[in-house]
């Protein structure tokens, strides 16, 4: 780390200095501070380098364990995080970064985080947060209307009643998830007679309270990995946790569902939750919502929708039709910080019922007393953020139709996208959109034919050709730093469930253009020429 001539001296008058003097407008600190406010955008272009350094050379910048004995001045740790880290973090705003689900902010975000910042509410407990902890329960009323279109008399009287709550603010989806089957698998394994609730009495005496063998979520095999950590932290085993088959439109199969069921039925294991997703992290397709909340009723199971990526969609009258089924869910994942454009991390879990959290309920001596307003009592989460404050911004600055301008245009510009690969004789479209993200892959015109009529073993070592030949290319597009696409691997059934490499593209950042789009398609292109591709092309062609 640079270091100025003269060191800096660890006593009590420079301590206060730090939390009472602000940095000179003219400081180091300073300066990047007014850069910023000026020019987010312009800042982010000139100081993170578009071509990557290798992780193992970044690493060595980080590689000492020792905390420093002395302390460093505010400029001399501001050049550093310039040189250090600004240069090598990801330009995850920039419009031709289109492979991930992380985008450009609104320019507003930013003051107010400052102010959330300097805030530092604690939303744990009313005594540090005060007015957020009302404000946080009108975003989610907020947002539970928006799913469950409740009436009016039904927002005025759960709103702000501190008994019951709508749903929990968390830090992403994983922990939506996570407090979703939390909260049905402490319903399911509830109190009752002489069984005192999993809750106080475990697993074990649950199960055989329920006269069952084991406990079991199914979702599709686009299922977000997040519901295999839950399952692993509650107790139901990852082993069951079943992925279920998907149809050609990367949606979970209703019939192998059923069959899945029976299975299970048969083995003497209860379904604790059915998962729809809203919105798959690969392809960005729905399930069939309406199905599935006809399957958790029969069962009399806790139905989950896994809402983080495409809940957004309800605020567009155009497509909202897509996730019909949404409003008979139980509970609702739902991330702020996707398609809201709020900073990482703020992610949401709706419930229809607001007596639902209260099967997770904790106390406290010193906090989150028994009767008290505190939000602590009924999240998994401790200590957070007021991330509240931001949702809410965006609510009321861009507003329902704002934010329905921004799905309508993501949504049509994914499927021009789709046209355009289509269009071109050397790309093949894997997934056709159905929100706004699609796959697909490099294979030349002449390729398909020979796919075309290819025998199953013949198609799959092409296939595996191919497969080299896209993760190359993406690594290779990555470094250059020009534009980015992700990759990811599916089974489409046009090639008899093979499991296939695709490039992956999410059409979130409203600053995309068709020109960066097309500039993608190009760049990829010219990466092809490259000889060590074309030298996978000619062992197809052998």
């Amino acid at each position: 780390m640079p270091r100025s001539r003269e060191l800096a001296q660890a006593n009590l008058e420079n301590i206060y200095r730090i939390f009472t003097v602000p940095e000179a407008p003219d400081s180091t600190l300073g300066r990047i501070d007014q850069a910023i406010t000026d020019d987010l955008t312009g800042f982010l272009h000139e100081h993170i380098v578009a071509i990557e350094r290798d992780l193992d050379e970044i690493e060595k910048d980080f590689s000492q364990s020792r905390i420093p004995e002395d302390p460093t001045y505010v400029s001399d740790y501001t050049e550093f995080l310039k040189e250090k880290l600004v240069s090598q973090s990801v330009h995850t705003a920039s419009p031709g970064f289109i492979g991930h689900m992380t985008s450009a902010l609104p320019y507003f975000m930013l003051p107010l985080s400052r102010i959330l910042t300097a805030l530092n509410q604690n939303l744990v407990k009313v005594e540090t947060s005060r007015a957020f902890t009302p404000m946080e329960r009108q975003v989610l009323a907020m947002l539970h209307r928006l799913i469950y279109n409740g009436s009016d008399d039904f927002y005025s009287q759960w709103i702000q009643n501190s008994n019951y709550s709508l749903g929990a603010f968390c830090s992403g989806g994983t922990i939506a998830n996570v407090t979703a089957l939390w909260a049905a698998r402490n319903r399911l394994c509830g109190p009752s007679g002489d069984f005192k609730g999993i809750a106080r009495e475990g697993l074990l005496k649950a199960l055989r309270h329920l006269d069952c063998q084991g406990l079991a979520i199914l979702v599709s095999r686009r299922g977000h990995y997040s519901l295999r950590k839950a399952a692993d932290l509650l107790g139901v085993g990852r082993d069951n946790l079943i992925a279920v088959e998907t149809d050609d439109n990367n949606r979970i199969d209703m019939k192998r569902l059923r069959e899945h069921c029976a299975r299970l039925r048969g083995e003497g294991i209860r379904p604790l939750s059915l998962i729809g997703i809203a919105g798959t992290t690969e392809t960005g397709n729905v399930d069939p919502l309406e199905a599935l909340a006809d399957l958790a009723a029969e069962l009399g199971c806790h139905y989950h929708v896994d809402a983080a990526w495409g809940g957004p969609t309800l605020f567009s009258d155009t497509y909202r039709g897509l996730l019909r089924g949404i409003e008979r869910a139980d509970s609702v994942t739902f991330d702020a910080h996707k398609q809201l454009y709020v900073p990482m991390g703020a992610g949401m879990v709706l419930f229809k019922d607001p007596a639902t959290l209260s099967s997770i309920e904790h106390h406290a001596a010193y906090i989150i007393r028994r009767g008290s307003r505190d939000l602590g009592s009924r999240t998994l989460e401790g200590s957070r953020p007021g991330m509240a404050m931001l949702v809410h911004a965006g609510l009321s600055i861009i507003g329902r139709k704002g934010y329905e301008l921004l799905i309508d245009q993501g949504i049509k510009r994914a499927r021009r996208f789709a046209r355009r690969i289509d269009a071109h004789p050397d790309f093949e479209l894997v997934s056709e959109p159905e929100l706004n993200i699609l796959t697909y892959r490099y294979v030349p015109a002449w390729v398909q034919k020979t796919l075309a009529h290819a025998s199953a073993e013949r198609a799959a070592r092409i296939n595996g050709l191919l497969d080299k030949i896209i993760e190359t290319m993406q690594k290779r597009q990555r470094e250059a730093g020009k534009t980015f696409v992700s990759r990811t691997s599916l089974a489409p059934g046009r090639y008899n469930g093979a499991t296939i490499t695709v490039f992956r593209v999410v059409m979130a950042n409203p600053l995309t253009t068709e020109e960066i789009l097309a500039a993608v398609l190009d760049e990829q292109c010219e990466i092809a020429t490259q000889p060590d591709i074309q030298a996978l092309l000619e062992q197809i062609k052998e």
